[in-house]
């Protein structure tokens, strides 16, 4: 008798198409630089703020998100606050930024560079039976 077939599980964090073509830019003006690393931090009014760096370290509790040639590293600590965002790139006449669209997002400040945010259920995001 053999196992149970698994699904794959979900990607922790999906890109749309403008994010993939500005990480990998990014990536490509970088020598040594191997991925775009999001978490986030305790700070501002509504309690958390999301960090942005480029780099080529990841903790060893983060996990890789690999898409279309465009790596992005979720900081470990940071995985179940961004489990199932989306991250964009957005350009207008007054920014060009990431803008990352998170479920786990209750709140945020008026400004928008400080949000509250509630942890995902991480089974949900893993393999399982169907």
């Amino acid at each position: 008798m053999s196992a149970p077939a698994r699904r794959a599980p979900k990607a922790a964090l999906t890109l749309t198409l403008a994010a993939v073509e500005r990480v990998k830019d990014l990536l490509a003006q970088k020598s040594n630089q191997e991925f775009v690393r999001i978490g986030v931090k305790k700070g501002g009014c509504a309690g958390m703020e999301y960090v942005f760096d480029i780099s080529d370290d990841l903790d060893a509790g983060g996990e890789m998100v690999e898409q279309d040639g465009a790596r992005v590293g979720i900081e470990g600590t940071s995985l179940l606050f961004l489990l199932g965002s989306t991250l964009d790139y957005q350009i207008s006449d007054l920014h060009a930024k990431f803008i990352l669209t998170n479920p786990n997002q209750t709140d945020a400040c008026g400004c928008g560079e400080s949000v509250t945010l509630s942890t995902a259920e991480l089974k949900d995001y893993r393999e399982q039976e169907d």
